[in-house]
């Protein structure tokens, strides 16, 4: 169900289940939490497997959760642990997305450093069309990423979107033929700056505490980079 290949200095992460267009059950959620937790490469590349992305929570496994509040609400709140996996990662996590990112699978793009698009790939959350919406931190992460505005219309009306749209709205970064090609770009920086830009960026304390930790970081990566920065006087 997820598929993990190293190779250099970038983990590939798989969605692997194409013949559910990647929908994610409960065991699915956690091979991916583990997938992700303990990584020693500074780059995580996060695709599917086939047509699609990933079509989200598998509806089976929604439909087994009706009339139990307790179990919906343990489901959600795995969802929500593992984007905050993704998240939290001191590795930058690149999700390449071709095909349909639907619902869940969407969410979890939301949670990564970078979302990289091909031309076919497309974006929605039909949960509201069959009155449940997304519960693993989208309705957090969306609106913070493309604006209140775009994401109360995008997410209210369950429609699809597709690459060029999810570019204007900044949903995606860029729209490649390889998505990949992105990660591989990134992992040509120091794997330390690439760690502490992610931490600061990610940042969400109080600005004079971000510009402390901000400096500190700076200072740190000075010390280890001196030979670096000689070379760029010369």
């Amino acid at each position: 169900m997820i598929d993990v290949d190293t190779n250099g200095s970038v983990r590939t992460v798989t969605f692997d289940r194409p013949e559910a267009r990647n929908a994610l059950t409960i065991d699915g959620l956690e091979a991916l939490e583990a997938a992700i937790d303990g990584v020693d490469e500074p780059v995580i590349y996060l695709r599917g497997r086939g047509r699609a992305f990933s079509a989200g929570a598998d509806l089976n496994e929604v439909a087994a959760l009706e009339g139990n509040r307790d179990r919906a609400a343990e489901f959600a709140r795995l969802g929500q642990r593992v984007a905050r996996s993704i998240e939290d990662s001191p590795a930058v996590v690149v999700a390449g997305i071709d095909g349909p990112a639907r619902g869940g699978g969407l969410e979890l793009a939301l949670a990564c450093d970078v979302r990289v698009g091909t031309p076919d790939s497309t974006y929605g959350e039909p949960g509201v069309s069959f009155g449940l919406f997304g519960a693993w931190g989208g309705t957090v992460r969306l609106p913070r990423i493309i604006g209140e505005g775009d994401a109360l219309e995008f997410a209210l009306s369950g429609r699809s979107i597709d690459a060029a749209e999810a570019r204007r709205m900044g949903l995606i970064s860029r729209i490649e033929d390889e998505p990949r090609s992105v990660a591989e770009e990134i992992t040509a920086n120091a794997a330390d700056a690439l760690a502490a830009l992610k931490r600061r960026i990610r940042d969400d304390g109080e600005r004079a505490t971000q510009e402390r930790r901000e400096a500190r970081a700076f200072a740190d990566l000075v010390a280890a980079h001196a030979d670096d920065v000689d070379a760029l006087l010369e």
